[in-house]
This record gives C-alpha cells, structure tokens and sequence, in this order.
C-alpha cells in the first residue's frame, strides 16, 4: 500500500482525517458521546454562541475530550470586521493562533461571503493566525486564500446545513489537484457516502456537524463516518479502475475453448 503523508492541523500530527462540529445535539453529553464515537481529534466551537460570561452555565469546553484540539471557527459572522474581532476572542481564550474563518453572506443561504472572507484572511494571516478558511467551491478563490498565506483551504460541498453531499466533485477534485495545503470539505455532508466520496476526490479530511446531530442515531452515524472517511482515502490511495463505456470481462479469455 502506498504510504500517506501525515496531516497536520495546528502544530498536531493526526491520525483521524474526520472533523467534527458541536451544534445542535441534544445535550452536551450526547455531544460528547459523538466526539468520542466519530475518533475525531479535531472538534470546531463556535466562538460567538459560547457562554462566555456564566461561569455557573455549562460550556461545551468542558464536554469535549482531552486528546481533542479545539479548533475555534467564527460561524455567525456577515463581515470581516466580525470575524477578525471573535477570532481574536479565541486567541485569548483557547492559547492558540489557529482559526477556522466563516463569514457568510446572509442567513438565508448560510453560503460565504468570499469579498468579506478574503478580507478577514488577510487580517488575520498577518496578525500571525493559521487561517483555516471556509469558502465555495471556486478553484480561483481557493487559489487566492493560499496565496494570502492561509493553512487549509475549505470548501463547501453543498451549502451548510442541507446534506446534499458533493454537488460538484469535478471542483473538489480541481481545487485538490491545485493545492499545496490541506483541503478538508466542510459542508453538505449528509451520510457516510458524501463523506467517501469527499476522500475520494482527494481531499486531505472532511468536516462535518449536521450530518451526526440530525441523524436518527447520531452515535451509529458517528461510527459510520469514521468508516466512511477512512475507507475513502485508502480507495483514493489505492487508485481506482479507469471507467469504460463498454464492457470488459474479468475472466481471461485465453485458453478458452472454442
């Protein structure tokens, strides 16, 4: 088998290439239980919707497990002005400069506001964050963000939230085979296929949130990504068969009598 190259996300080298959200579970615990059942060791916080303030509330730092690192994102945020200020609030807070940028351009479509996004990265990336950014599927705006300097480019598969899976894999693929740092999809996963298929476009891992929380058993759906993400890098390492239109028998067909 061919030997994979490591993927390193914020100073970590990761053995899991699944990242997982902490939004719309039932309750912290079930969070929890996730986390654990998916073998993520990234897990993204929405900085704007943590109880910062009420020390007596639960926060969802204290649910997710030790072995995780915490990968602030700025979900919520409509322009960069706002992205820059909370991803500044999770420096402080978390001790560490990596960052998942979100901006979005309106609530209906949750799809990202590239004009906005491209202004945060470039803030951010010269006050010394490691800029994992959130955008579509447009191979010359991914080629922008890495040229701004950013540490991992990550488009969406479909818009957030909707579970469509990969609606353009020739994009994925192209924006894969471009770049120089880690692609992970983040985005409109919806099932364990969504997410080989992600992998086996190429992409270095896949984020994910809805997918888990809205399934009929979040913790089996966790497991099932876990499987789904592994088997679709090894397939994309393996290399698939070249597709034909016509048929071609897999027995030999030397040797055969006539």
């Amino acid at each position: 088998m061919p030997l994979d190259k490591a993927l390193h996300i914020g100073g970590r080298r990761l053995k899991s290439r699944l990242f997982v959200g902490t939004g719309k579970y039932a309750s912290l615990e079930q969070t929890r239980e996730v986390i654990v059942n998916s073998g993520a060791e990234v897990v993204t916080v929405a900085i704007r919707r943590m109880p910062l303030a009420a020390k007596e509330q639960q926060n969802i730092i204290d649910f997710i497990p030790d072995h995780c690192l915490i990968l602030p994102n700025t979900a919520g945020c409509y322009t960069a002005k706002d992205a820059v200020r909370f991803s500044m609030m999770a420096r402080e807070l978390f001790a560490h400069a990596v960052i998942k940028l979100e901006v979005l351009g309106d609530q209906h479509s949750l799809l990202p506001d590239v004009v906005q996004t491209l202004q945060a990265a470039k803030q951010l990336v010269k006050d010394g964050f490691s800029v994992m950014v959130y955008s579509n599927d447009d191979a010359v705006m991914a080629q922008r963000f890495e040229d701004l300097g950013c540490a991992s480019i990550m488009p969406l598969a479909a818009p957030i939230g909707s579970g469509l899976g990969i609606r353009n894999p020739d994009n994925i693929i192209r924006i894969v085979e471009q770049s120089r740092v880690p692609v992970i999809v983040d985005a409109g996963v919806g099932t364990a296929s969504d997410a080989s298929i992600a992998m086996e476009c190429g992409c270095d891992g896949v984020l994910m949130n809805t997918a888990l929380a809205e399934a009929q058993d979040p913790l089996l759906m966790a497991q099932a990504m876990q499987k789904a993400v592994a088997a679709g890098r090894l397939a994309y390492l393996a290399g698939r068969m070249p597709k034909r239109h016509m048929a071609r028998a897999s027995s030999p067909q030397s040797g055969i009598p006539t």
